[in-house]
């Protein structure tokens, strides 16, 4: 079985609020491979900062560190080996995102995720060398690219569409909710020359499961599961 690569979703919400420099540095303290984060820019047009922050409701409770602060907080030698998972959470800023990464030089181990395909596209073009991955929510039948299906078919369409993607180089791996993952569309992807990682996992069993159908890597809220899958 490949090496999982062991994702904190938001650093370690589960250990300490996520989003926060205190928490990536608690799931790195954990064990951590790659940490995930949200991108989202500070007024709700689109424009002003990009700052790490999943919403902008919880902009308005907890205010967040500007994706500046952040990614310079990832340039100290303690993340030298850890990947960066940027979850982008609107369409529109993607030359703004590019110039932060290539700025603080941490392009080439930062990961792109997003569900909106014409970001997916843009993050494409303006820099190819980018990990990119499309990420799918559980309620896959309103996904727009897989039609008019639903339940196991929708699964199905998925792994077609996803593997279709990534042999055309549009994107390198499919982000799906955990639910969503079966030994298949592992496979599929695989196949295809694709990673495939799990959202969100707050469960050893489950933990467990996931890593033994192949997944590339799992997402959760408390690294310190991975210790007892």
């Amino acid at each position: 079985m490949p090496t999982l690569i062991r994702v904190g979703h938001k650093g370690a919400d589960a250990i300490v609020p996520g989003n926060t420099l205190a928490s990536f540095d608690a799931a790195l303290e954990a064990g951590v491979d790659m940490i995930e984060f949200d991108v989202l820019p500070e007024q709700p047009d689109g424009g002003g900062e990009l700052l790490v922050v999943h919403d902008h409701d919880e902009l308005r409770r907890h205010g967040a560190p500007s994706l500046g602060e952040v990614l310079q907080h990832f340039c100290s030698p303690a993340y030298a080996t850890t990947r960066l998972q940027l979850d982008l959470k609107r369409r529109g800023r993607e030359e703004d995102l590019i110039e932060a990464l290539r700025a603080a030089g941490v392009l080439e181990r930062s990961f792109v995720s997003s569900g909106a395909w014409r970001s997916l596209e843009a993050l494409r073009k303006l820099a190819p060398e980018l990990a990119i991955g499309w990420t799918v929510s559980a309620g896959i039948s309103r996904v727009p690219l897989l039609g008019r299906v639903a339940g196991r078919s929708s699964r199905v369409a998925l792994g077609r569409v996803a593997a279709d993607r990534i042999r055309s180089g549009a994107i390198d791996a499919l982000v799906p909710q955990w639910q969503l993952v079966s030994r298949r569309l592992v496979d599929t992807v695989r196949d295809a020359g694709g990673e495939i990682y799990a959202w969100t996992v707050d469960d050893a069993a489950q933990i467990h499961r996931l890593a033994e159908l192949g997944v590339t890597g799992i997402i959760t809220n408390d690294p310190r599961l991975f210790a007892l899958s």
